[in-house]
């Protein structure tokens, strides 16, 4: 997954109204890249133009531009059948003020593809097919635009937003698979039940292969997801809902198992069951159900779907165990490799010059559905733009939560193994500090960034320099953590490791 930060595809406001005796007007939205064209940002700066219909054509050629001329007119033209920039270019000999293309996407191509047309000035923008029809049906034919794009704060707030949520999720996982496993120690008593653990811990061990194989099934689901969108966003979001709903039910009813009130039970099919908790698998269901329902409305739903968002990640980093640092650094390696490749080297692939990571992101073709796997934040803007466009969001995939996540969980883990602290509070600062590059490479390059690029050095080469200067790093890439139980119970008391077990949970 990758943070993405819709900027170069910024929102504008289209003015359109008539030049007869009734004069009628109607806002639009349009999206234009502000690295390559500066609009003003009001409306009473902005330049009035008369609007030229060219849909009919390609605007391939000079032949293309009509006889009495496109001087100082805004055309509209589709999109196709030959370089949107070769059709700026066309409309640019013609004398042509602005450039703007009906199309059913609103992605605009990053500014790398205008490196082979470095003369184009005309501005260029993108309307929807939908707005333009309208337009045509509201104000008929004889129309005049003006745009103008609001000014935008000079701080992306939604960064920091992102940046508390996600720092926040992975240390609040990594405590608590803590405190799972500090309760697990707690129940061994003897050495049978110790073997008894074992067995079972090996159960739940991710192997190498297991990890390779969850990679190759990344890599299957997200090409499968690029070429059959249309279809598969709706099973994602079916999945997402399930999910997130049972998720969110565990995360609250640990809590509801801590409070001294509420503990009013009933009998049901031979079981006594908390009250509180029928309430509560309720609450979750509706909290699901309802962003289902409203997913699309900008205003709100993100909130609903960051809730759901945090309580999955946070449900699978406490439970998810990665059983030691060799496993870590293959899980996280590999996706780091998996993230690079659809983020940087997929524009080289695909038709349109763009990345698989992030087209599923930002959600390609018309379709309004989005792919729920992302934490998403809308950035403040004014009114005038918020009342006619879609909210622009900065998103955070979830596996740039989870998989740093499940190493930090280990980290934790391995602390309450012997008796320290030093490796969660160590890569939780790491990951801290790689979200923090990953957030200026993303003001710099002003394009979508595969996270895991910078998080997992971060994170990896922290805890193996805490690891050596230790001087326990065998013992942390094994990681099995009942190896190291036995290695302190046999070094303090090999009579005795009831009362070890004891000592190392004290600690």
């Amino acid at each position: 997954s990758c943070l993405l930060g819709l900027a170069a595809a910024q929102e504008a406001i289209l003015h359109a109204s008539t030049n007869g005796v009734s004069s009628l007007s109607k806002d639009y939205c349009m999206y234009y890249n502000n690295n390559w064209t500066r609009l003003p940002s009001s409306l009473e700066n902005a330049t009035s133009l008369s609007l030229m219909n060219l849909t009919g054509t390609a605007l391939c050629h000079l032949s293309d531009i009509p006889p009495d001329g496109i001087r100082n007119k805004a055309v509209v033209v589709h999109w196709g059948p030959c370089h949107f920039l070769e059709k700026a270019r066309i409309a640019q000999e013609g004398g042509a003020a602005a450039l703007l293309i009906a199309n059913n996407s609103v992605l605009i191509p990053s500014s790398r593809n205008k490196s082979t047309f470095q003369n184009v000035t005309v501005l260029i923008a993108v309307i929807t097919q939908k707005d333009f029809k309208d337009m045509k049906e509201t104000l008929g034919d004889d129309i005049t635009v003006k745009m103008y794009s609001p000014s935008w704060p000079n701080f992306d707030y939604t960064l920091v937003v992102i940046f508390v949520i996600a720092v926040f999720t992975v240390a609040l996982g990594g405590y608590w698979s803590g405190l799972i496993e500090l309760e697990n120690m707690k129940s061994v008593e003897d050495a049978e039940d110790r073997e008894t653990r074992k067995k079972k811990d090996d159960y739940l061990t991710f192997s190498p292969l297991t990890v390779v194989v969850f990679v190759v099934i990344c890599c299957i689901m997200i090409v499968l997801l690029y070429f059959f969108y249309r279809w598969l966003v709706y099973v994602m979001i079916a999945i997402f809902c399930i999910a997130s709903s049972m998720s969110l039910y565990n995360c609250l009813s640990a809590l509801i198992h801590r409070m001294p009130c509420g503990q009013c039970t009933i009998l049901c099919c031979g079981k006594n069951i908390k009250v509180s908790l029928i309430f509560l698998s309720g609450l979750c269901i509706s909290v699901a159900v309802v962003w289902a329902v409203f997913r699309n409305e900008d205003r709100w739903a993100w909130i609903l779907q960051d809730i759901l968002g945090i309580a999955f990640c946070l449900n699978l980093i406490k439970t998810m165990k990665l059983p030691n640092f060799m496993s870590c650094v293959i899980l996280l390696g590999l996706l780091l490799i998996y993230d690079v490749f659809f983020v940087f080297i997929t524009p080289f692939i695909t038709k349109n010059g763009e990345s698989i990571m992030v087209e599923l992101a930002a959600g390609p073709f018309e379709n309004a559905e989005k792919l729920p796997v992302v934490i998403r934040v809308p950035k403040l803007m004014g009114y005038s733009v918020m009342s006619v466009c879609s909210v622009p969001v900065s998103v955070l995939g979830f596996g740039d939560i989870i998989v740093p996540g499940l190493l930090i969980a280990y980290c934790r883990r391995f602390d309450v193994q012997t008796g320290s602290s030093i490796y969660y509070i160590s890569s939780t600062i790491a990951y801290a500090v790689g979200m923090i590059i990953t957030f200026v490479v993303l003001m710099v390059m002003k394009t979508g960034q595969p996270a895991l690029l910078y998080l997992v050095p971060c994170t990896l080469i922290t805890v193996s320099v805490v690891a050596w200067s230790r001087k326990e790093m065998k013992k942390f890439w094994k990681g099995s953590s009942y190896q190291v139980m036995d290695h302190l119970d046999y070094s303090t008391n090999e009579e005795n490791p009831v009362t070890t077990d004891e000592q190392i949970v004290q600690q």
